[in-house]
């Protein structure tokens, strides 16, 4: 249960020094990591991994091939991990919840008129109890980006405290889409109202907008967590979402995560990235740290 805080004037939400912001960056990307710690990194970022279809096209098929893939990612490398959860539209959830039954692995769903945020609260509501109901542990929703940039900062605010409290047990992800915030400041500003008003994560994009994640900008977002935990002792998640296809570009986010938070972050339950293509990108990398040589991508299924 979170501390009791003060909300806030979401006015006056800190600036931020976007010079120095990527000036951090830099120091992240640039670490070196020797060959031992980079095994035991990619299996962490592996398990960190939410699979995700979300398509028009989505079937039962293609979702119930996903759950397989997150539970076997490639059967021929012993000691792998499973990913973390799977992410599916609301009328799938209760196909990968069958599928993953007995595996551990978690079922997220986005909610709330993904991507574009624009419908009603009762639509947003019912969408959220709908995914609860059919058996999500998780839901995504999206901000209402519009409202945010005229300054409604309290129809935010109200919107996700009001999904929270629709999601009962199930864990809220915020989704700020970021490639729509324009500024390093608004992330910021954004990123306290989702915290303050009940996220148990915040993320950075749909995928659905370009730029979609970025390493400033997961900065940014990083220290507003490490500022509310400072204040209230509250842990906060972060996924970012988006745009991270290389096991180099992950180990790169971990490292930011690592200094920025410090090890009680580096786990699946506070930590997430939303990359599919991400996996099989790590697979080939310790297919090549086991056996000395690149496998073809052939070898790895594409869902």
């Amino acid at each position: 249960m979170k501390s009791a805080a003060v909300v806030p004037d979401f006015r006056y939400t800190p600036v931020i020094d976007q010079v120095g912001v990527e000036e951090r960056v830099a120091r992240f990307s640039s670490r070196s990591i020797k060959k031992e710690s980079k095994v035991q990194g990619l299996k962490l970022a592996l398990s960190m991994i939410d699979l995700t279809t979300l398509e028009g096209k989505d079937t039962e098929g293609r979702v119930r091939q996903m759950c397989y893939k997150a539970a076997h990612l490639h059967d021929v490398l012993p000691g792998l991990p499973t990913v973390a959860a799977v992410c599916v539209y609301p009328t799938h959830v209760k196909t990968a919840k069958d599928a993953l039954k007995g595996t551990g692995i978690k079922v997220a769903s986005v909610a709330t008129a993904f991507p574009s945020g624009n419908a009603t609260l009762d639509v947003k509501i019912a969408d959220t109890k709908f995914a609860v109901e059919s058996g999500a542990d998780e839901i995504d929703m999206v901000i209402a980006r519009g409202e945010f940039l005229r300054g409604n900062y309290s129809f935010v605010f109200d919107e996700i405290a009001a999904v929270k409290e629709a999601c009962g047990k199930a864990r809220l992800k915020v989704i700020l889409e970021t490639g729509e915030l324009s500024t390093l400041d608004n992330v910021r500003r954004a990123s306290d109202i989702a915290i303050y008003a009940g996220a148990d994560f915040i993320k950075t994009s749909t995928g659905k907008i370009q730029p979609a994640a970025t390493m400033p900008v997961t900065l940014v977002m990083l220290d507003a967590i490490k500022d509310y935990y400072y204040q209230t002792g509250t842990m906060i998640g972060m996924k970012p979402a988006g745009g991270i296809s290389t096991a180099k570009l992950a180990l790169q986010y971990l490292v930011m995560l690592y200094e920025t938070l410090g090890s009680k972050w580096m786990t699946n339950q506070w930590f997430r990235f939303g990359a599919s293509s991400l996996a099989n990108d790590i697979l080939m990398q310790l297919a090549k740290e086991a056996h000395g040589v690149y496998q073809s991508p052939d070898y790895f299924s594409k869902d």
